[in-house]
């Protein structure tokens, strides 16, 4: 992507997110229309559905060559990741969303050939904005990030999903467990983008989870990367966006002792 088509797209990305966070804060009061998806804990509200097709309806129509990956089903459905995608999740943390009326977020990664370009996390409630572009560095409300801290194991503190068995990922409890004692914490934030930003941000050191969508880690892989991580599937293989994933993102430092050491799918 050349340097002029990527910062209009950046541009016009962090116009949008800013005015579909303004609706959602504008309505964040009124009756909640909510529906379940795949279980009685996967939540979708009629906000998720029209912070979606916000999106999809601007950049369809700025962008009608560019392809969409989306949570609600208003996107494409795509075999490959040519050309340019952007994959969102209109809001991420549907449930802090519904229960909590915070602690959610708008995820943007727009993928060029495969490769990301461009990642916007926004917090909405807090106004916080986390962007990052390739090879540019990332930032916060456009102060940029330090890269992270080279910790070791028992320095950091990570991000664990409760969840460590999903569908046919059956993680190693007891290596889990261990890990669990080596670390110098977890904690849980019921927001995969917003525990990507916290790890960008330096406030968290790991992040380990047995599935996630790519709409959840499209951004936060982008961000993390631009502060010097690394993100893995939770056995250190490449991602794959078209499909669900384990997670491993975490300081280059400890990346490859966590995968190895910790971290046994069966």
């Amino acid at each position: 992507m050349d340097a002029r088509a990527k910062d209009d797209i950046y541009n016009q990305a962090i116009k949008w997110i800013r005015e579909a966070g303004d609706l959602i804060r504008e309505s964040i009061g009124e009756p909640l229309m909510i529906d379940t998806k795949s279980n009685p804990n996967d939540l979708v509200t009629q906000m998720d559905k029209n912070t979606e097709k916000f999106f999809v309806e601007r950049i369809k129509q700025k962008y009608p060559s560019h392809s969409l990956i989306s949570e609600e089903g208003f996107g494409d459905s795509l075999q490959n990741m040519d050309g340019t995608v952007w994959i969102i999740d209109p809001i991420d943390g549907t449930m802090n969303f519904v229960h909590q009326k915070r602690n959610f977020a708008i995820s943007i990664g727009i993928y060029k050939n495969g490769v990301g370009e461009i990642g916007l996390i926004y917090d909405v409630m807090d106004d916080i904005l986390y962007t990052a572009k390739r090879d540019e560095g990332a930032y916060k409300n456009g102060e940029k990030l330090p890269l992270l801290e080279n910790k070791q194991l028992k320095e950091s503190i990570f991000a664990l999903n409760s969840f460590w068995t999903c569908e046919n990922n059956k993680v190693n409890h007891k290596k889990m467990q261990d890990l669990v004692r080596r670390v110098r914490g977890t904690r849980s934030y019921g927001s995969a983008a917003l525990e990507f930003a916290y790890l960008a941000e330096g406030m968290l050191d790991g992040y380990v989870t047995m599935k996630l969508s790519p709409w959840d880690i499209a951004a936060g892989v982008i961000l993390v990367n631009e502060v010097g991580g690394k993100t893995t599937k939770a056995d250190g293989k490449p991602l794959d966006f078209l499909q669900d994933n384990t997670i491993l993102s975490s300081n280059a430092n400890i990346h490859e002792e966590v995968y190895r050491n910790y971290i046994e799918l069966k």
